[in-house]
């Protein structure tokens, strides 16, 4: 059973190895034991293939969320344009400011430009490199920069090189945290208060771990309550949003028609639009920077990753091209609208089981973007699934073991104590899958009802888990 397999591997990987390797060599005995400490926790990153890639397990992990990438849609949209463009070349020949500039790149740049209502796009190699560049090279001295305490690790990455060395976070989504924030800025920073420095405020418009959109209307009021002569600045990250939010999946930007208020953008190419990249958390794919022409130009000066990092080729711009296309042209609404069907199906399923109320009131089970589902214009396509800190894995292993794709979300991607299990919904998800998820989740809570209460005869562990623990002693 592939499911075994993989669970019998991954058993493997998280073995303690420190302490049978006193003999070996300093250099790599000690990395050893810096990976023991995450081997201790049952939250080693391993290289894995997905059960669902296999056909034997039903995907609620990938990035795929329009299922352009499972359909073949996107693959078939990128051959016709490799067909439109016969003479093509495999390389870009050097970095975009020396010989790695040519006429379709801009002319990609241009249509996504176009689409989201910016002046200009710059396309980069990844959402993870987009942020280092945007925050490594905009910020100048004596700006500051607010952040939502729940920003990709790649703005935390980006913020460590900028020369803004006032950085302030503020709790998530908390638009009177925002508030706080920008009045503690205001309280020390003259320079700002005087207009002469800028306040950069980094939000996400849906957040990858948590599932919830920002409040980035009732942000902006703030925001130019506080700094009335408009020097508090929005950067918005739309890498969860791209394809799945706003008209023909332009973003929460677009969707409520506040392109001009926004001085940056970031969209990738690598989750919904599954033109290229990953579905590594830390790795958004093929990614395009929106904003002024100004900001372009800052960022090709200043950002080193652009500077030094040879340009993207045409193959992968093609890629790009293609989503957009299919976006542009009105191809993904039905993707976008039946994403948002199997999302709402999931919490309509989940509600009705009989096992949900209980199994919730007990803190047993969790789903904090459930709240008001039914009333919410649009659903997230990320669905945090949330239990007993102690419970995570078991929980995990049943549904790996009725043969549902779906991971577990740990320290340090989350803080400590908010490990969760990340449901990803795709367009291609059926009615029948959701249900089926949505019926797993709740047999494993009504083992655990059972557990707690101590009723007669009841086990102390679920039977997933009893499976996969005797597996692991097998192993050892």
């Amino acid at each position: 059973m592939a499911v075994i397999a993989l669970l019998s591997d991954w058993i493997k990987s998280q073995k303690i190895k420190g302490p049978q390797m006193k003999d070996a060599p300093t250099f790599y005995r000690s990395l050893e034991e810096a990976l023991d400490l995450r081997r201790a926790d049952h939250s080693m990153f391993t290289n894995h293939k997905s059960a669902w890639k296999l056909g034997t397990s039903i995907d609620f992990c990938s990035n795929d969320m329009l299922s352009l990438g499972t359909s073949g849609e996107i693959r078939r949209t990128f051959l016709d344009e490799l067909t439109a463009n016969p003479n093509f070349a495999m390389y870009s020949g050097g970095s975009r400011l020396m010989d790695g500039n040519y006429d379709y790149i801009e002319g990609v740049e241009a249509e996504i430009a176009a689409f989201h209502g910016a002046e200009t796009a710059l396309i980069v190699g990844s959402g993870y490199e987009a942020n280092t560049a945007i925050y490594g090279a905009v910020p100048r001295p004596g700006d500051a920069i607010v952040y939502d305490e729940l920003v990709h690790a790649s703005t935390h990455d980006g913020m460590t090189h900028s020369l803004a060395q006032c950085r302030i976070q503020f709790r998530h989504n908390d638009v009177d945290a925002l508030r706080d924030a920008i009045s503690s800025v205001l309280d020390s920073q003259p320079m700002i208060v005087d207009g002469s420095r800028s306040i950069l405020i980094s939000v996400e418009s849906v957040y990858s771990m948590d599932g919830d959109i920002c409040p980035l209307l009732e942000m902006l009021e703030v925001a130019k309550e506080m700094c009335p002569l408009g020097n508090a600045v929005f950067i918005v990250d739309e890498a969860h949003a791209t394809g799945i939010l706003g008209p023909k999946g332009a973003g929460l930007v677009s969707q409520l028609g506040v392109e001009k208020d926004i001085a940056i953008r970031l969209h990738t190419c690598g989750k919904a639009l599954a033109s290229t990249g990953g579905n590594s958390n830390l790795s958004s794919g093929i990614a395009a920077i929106l904003g002024s022409a100004t900001v372009r130009s800052v960022i090709m000066n200043f950002a080193r990753y652009v500077i030094y990092t040879t340009a993207p080729s045409f193959p992968t711009v093609a890629g790009i091209r293609a989503a957009y296309s299919m976006m542009i042209t009105g191809n993904t609404q039905k993707y976008q609208d039946n994403l948002q069907h199997v999302v709402r199906h999931f919490f309509k399923s989940i509600e009705s089981n009989k096992h949900w109320s209980k199994a919730s009131e007990m803190g047993i089970l969790s789903i904090p973007v459930i709240e008001d589902w039914a009333e919410r214009d649009f659903n997230a396509h990320i669905v945090p699934l949330k239990t007993r800190q102690r419970y995570n894995w078991w929980l995990v292993f049943h549904l790996q073991l009725a043969s549902i794709s779906a991971f577990p979300i740990d320290y340090p991607t989350v803080p400590r104590g908010q490990s969760r299990i990340r449901l990803m919904f795709h367009a291609a998800n059926t009615e029948e899958q959701v249900e089926t998820l949505a019926s797993a989740i709740c047999s494993w809570a009504a083992e655990m009802i059972e557990i707690e209460e101590g009723a007669e005869g009841a086990k102390k562990m679920p039977k997933a888990a009893h499976q996969v623990y005797a597996l692991m002693a097998a192993n050892a």
